[in-house]
Order: structure tokens, then C-alpha cells, then sequence
């Protein structure tokens, strides 16, 4: 087993309960849920395999693919969405060369969406990471990607 992987395990005593914990810490360690640490960690809780799946696919916080560095999350609310979240989300597609839900290959940012993230006074906005971006134009999404501010990323 992989020494990161030990060091998260031996925090806990290996009950069924302490799952979703534990794969949270895995996923923060390794930015994602690997196959064979999930395996372990099956093991470790004593529960199948499918059912460690079960829970960390109910929970739209665990991804089972390596998530770029930047995470551009498009709210979709109802506030954004009429004030055009959908042209802004097409802007960064086009920008990214990717589709929502994917990743870029150089892992440098995935991109996806979510219901909301509570700013609709803002909208349309999205999250960069943690910072929430407000009133976007596609305009605007395309200053992000100009050498200027690209660094501010």
C-alpha cells in the first residue's frame, strides 16, 4: 500500500462509517479517487467494493479522473442561466478546447458546472478555484486567457 495512502488510513480504525472521511482524504491527497486506493481502502473499512463506489458516485464532490489544477465551475442557477450562463460556459469550451466535465490534457484545468453557487446578484458568475469571478461576459472570459492575466489565475 502506498505510503500516502498508510498515513491517512492509520488515523482511523477501519469502520464502515468512517468512509466518506476517509475518502475525502484521499481525494485531497490525491486530487481524485485512484482505483487501487479505493480498493484499499475498501478492504480497510471491510465493505465490497461496489459499495465504496455506490457512496463516493452518490456524492458529486468525489471524481474518479485526475482534476486539473484550476477547477472552473459555470453556475447554472436560475439568476445566471437568464442572464446567459450558457454563452459564458460555450466561451470557456471554446477557450479550454474541452467540454464540461472534462479535463485538459496538460491537467492545467477542468472544467464543470454547478446548480449554484450562491452568488446571483453576481450573475452571471463562476468559481475559479475559490474565487468566485462576477458579471462575466463571454468578453470577460476571454481576458482570462490573454498573457496579461493568465497569471492571475
Amino acid at each position: 500500500m502506498e505510503e500516502r495512502l498508510e498515513k491517512i488510513l492509520s488515523c482511523y480504525d477501519g469502520k464502515n462509517f468512517e468512509l466518506i472521511p476517509i475518502l475525502q482524504e484521499v481525494q485531497h491527497e490525491f486530487g481524485y479517487l485512484p482505483e487501487s486506493e479505493m480498493s484499499e481502502v475498501a478492504k480497510f473499512v471491510g465493505l465490497p467494493k461496489s459499495r465504496i463506489y455506490g457512496v463516493a458516485t452518490f456524492f458529486e464532490q468525489f471524481k474518479f479522473t485526475p482534476q486539473g489544477k484550476n477547477l472552473v465551475t459555470v453556475c447554472r442557477g436560475t439568476a445566471c442561466h437568464v442572464r446567459g450562463a450558457k454563452r459564458i460556459l460555450e466561451e470557456f469550451e471554446d477557450k479550454l478546447n474541452i467540454k464540461e466535465g472534462e479535463t485538459t490534457e496538460d491537467l492545467e484545468y477542468t472544467l464543470g458546472t454547478a446548480a449554484c453557487i450562491g452568488c446571483c446578484a453576481l450573475a452571471p458568475c463562476v468559481m475559479i478555484n475559490d474565487d468566485v469571478e462576477a458579471k462575466l461576459t463571454p468578453k470577460k472570459v476571454a481576458k482570462f486567457f490573454s498573457k496579461e492575466t493568465a497569471d492571475e489565475i
